[in-house]
């Protein structure tokens, strides 16, 4: 490498983030939180001891999807991780009270409460707020949500009594995650964002993350979130919640990541890895409705509902190899984009081909 002309190229940069990637403290030094759930770590970055950094975070989902709820979960792992950090709370909907906020575990007088009522209060206020922050300092901000969010040509309209079409409101958004996204890499600054989804109308529907493409575009992560009863004696119990992973940069997309919510108990922080062990046979079924662990020495069977405790995974995470089969099933980038062997293999076939065979 010509180390003289890479100095000079970067003098040359009147950008002060301007260094050799492999010292880029954008990538080498950004926050890693973790929240209290397993699998929605692995959901989030491929990894069980890893979790989400900086940058746009979407979850999207219909109404009762507990978006909201995993917005919070988000925003406690990051004030339990800084104890002197603060949310800012961009609020359309009004659904998380105060003491709402103190059930998930968040403090309220470390979360500065901004009511929106359009998207371009959002939009202004959220740009003047990313001028104060500095780096360094520890801030995640917490959109709820941009679903419904009206823009404000069409509440205009609305008292204008025009009835006509909208067509600002995705330009607003994607205006929005455009600006902001530099600044959320840049700062390292998480932004936790609840969206609503609609069905598509192709031949074979499916849900699509509602506002335009521009905050898809910007989005680090957008998990798209699915529903089902969870039932004991046959009544609803909770719900079991997959996040779909609509788009990652650290997880292959199309990957699922069930977890348990019951009425009782709240989140089931052990739901969800039963069935991937028993994909990478780190549990077996000896026999119907009972399970057990290869690796632990004349282990017990359990019941289902007797393996969500930390005594039944302990043993499958300290002394085997789960987490890191884990990794390699779910993560990006754990292989080479094109090996050498494919290289070489490519360059002899190459060799053998009539290149001017096609001319004649």
């Amino acid at each position: 490498m010509n180390n003289d002309l890479m100095k000079k190229l970067k003098a040359a940069s009147n950008l002060k983030h301007t260094t050799t990637l492999s010292k880029s403290t954008l990538f080498t030094h950004r926050d890693n939180i973790t929240v209290d759930v397993p699998i929605i770590n692995l959901a989030f970055s491929g990894h069980f001891n890893k979790g989400f950094g900086s940058g746009l975070i979407m979850f999207v989902g219909p109404s009762k999807h507990f978006k909201s709820n995993l917005g919070l979960i988000t925003v406690k792992a990051y004030l339990k991780t800084y104890p002197d950090a603060i949310c800012l709370y961009y609020d359309s909907e009004f659904g998380c009270t105060p003491e709402y906020i103190q059930s998930a575990g968040i403090d309220p007088d470390r979360v500065l409460h901004i009511p929106i009522m359009n998207i371009e209060e959002l939009k202004f206020d959220f740009a003047k707020q990313l001028q104060e922050i500095k780096k360094g300092d520890k801030v995640i901000i917490f959109i709820d949500s941009v679903g419904n969010l009206a823009s404000k040509k069409e509440v205009d309209d609305a008292i204008n009594e025009k009835a006509v079409a909208d067509m600002t409101r995705a330009k607003q958004l994607k205006s929005l995650w455009r600006m902001v996204t530099p600044y959320l890499t840049i700062h390292d600054i998480p932004c936790v964002v609840i969206n609503h989804s609609y069905s598509s109308m192709d031949l074979f529907p499916s849900q699509v993350v509602s506002g335009g493409q521009g905050g898809v575009y910007s989005s680090n992560t957008i998990f798209m979130i699915g529903k089902s009863q969870e039932k004991e004696d046959n009544e609803i119990a909770g719900y079991k919640f997959t996040l779909n992973i609509e788009k990652s940069r650290y997880v292959k997309e199309k990957a699922k990541f069930p977890f348990v919510v019951t009425y009782e108990k709240g989140v089931n922080i052990y739901s969800g890895l039963l069935d991937i062990a028993m994909e990478t046979g780190h549990v077996i079924k000896p026999k119907v409705g009972w399970y057990s662990r290869p690796s632990v020495q004349d282990d017990k069977s359990w019941r289902a509902k007797d393996t969500n405790t930390g005594a039944f995974w302990k043993p499958i995470f300290e002394t085997t190899d789960f987490k890191e089969v884990c990794t390699k099933k779910y993560s990006l980038g754990t292989t080479q984009l094109i090996s050498e062997e494919e290289i070489l293999e490519s360059a002899v076939d190459l060799s053998n081909i009539d290149i001017d065979a096609d001319e004649e």
